[in-house]
């Protein structure tokens, strides 16, 4: 089964997409138990923080709300974020065990 950690070890900027509440839900359940922790260390299931369709992956075991910039980048198809490479990852997908990278639809 694929992991989160494995996400937070690519060689990029990963954001991570939700099409919907529940795999958002599973992926921050995931995170948690994996011992990810919001960059303040807040856990992501502690109740106090939701999941938004788009969130960001981090190589020190944290995640982040993707903001404006960063979800012009997702959506426009540019290939870098902050000098990295951004890397797109459809969640439901990666747990599924298909390609998962997001396919931007044009």
């Amino acid at each position: 089964m694929r992991t989160i950690t494995e996400l937070s070890n690519e060689k990029g900027r990963v954001y991570v997409y939700f099409a919907n509440d529940e795999i958002g839900n599973r992926f921050l359940k995931m995170a948690e138990d994996e011992g990810f922790t919001f960059g303040d260390g807040v856990k992501p299931k502690d109740g106090s923080r939701g999941c938004e369709n788009i969130m960001a992956v981090n190589h020190n075991k944290t995640l982040n709300y993707v903001g404006t910039n960063g979800r012009i980048a997702f959506g426009s198809g540019a290939p870098k974020v902050n000098g990295e490479k951004l890397i797109r990852v459809d969640f439901e997908k990666y747990i599924s065990g298909e390609d998962y990278i997001y396919r931007l639809k044009r």
